[in-house]
């Protein structure tokens, strides 16, 4: 598996945002519960969101995030960032 984090950058007003958060989130919930995901949230100040997780390639986790309700919507652009995690807490020994 390779793992990823994934920013993504707000480009409409938070109020936009406000309306698919929920959306958004749920779109989320099904790749944590496909073992997919590791955590997400929204950065501080809140002008996007940071999204870590783990698949076989690049190209899966752009397709997975080209469904995100936030992309559909014109809501947010992403930034795909392949890492190799050398060096974690000893709990994330199964997810990695």
């Amino acid at each position: 598996m390779k793992h990823f984090m994934i920013e993504v950058t707000y480009t409409v007003p938070i109020e936009r945002i406000d309306e698919v958060t929920a959306e958004h989130r749920a779109f989320l919930q099904k790749w944590y519960d496909e073992g997919t995901l590791l955590m997400s949230g929204p950065q501080v100040p809140r002008t996007g969101g940071i999204i870590l997780g783990k698949c076989e390639s690049r190209e899966k986790m752009e397709e997975i995030f080209s469904q995100d309700p936030f992309k559909l919507k014109g809501c947010a652009m992403y930034r795909i960032v392949e890492f190799n995690p050398v060096k974690h807490q000893e709990f994330l020994k199964t997810w990695l």
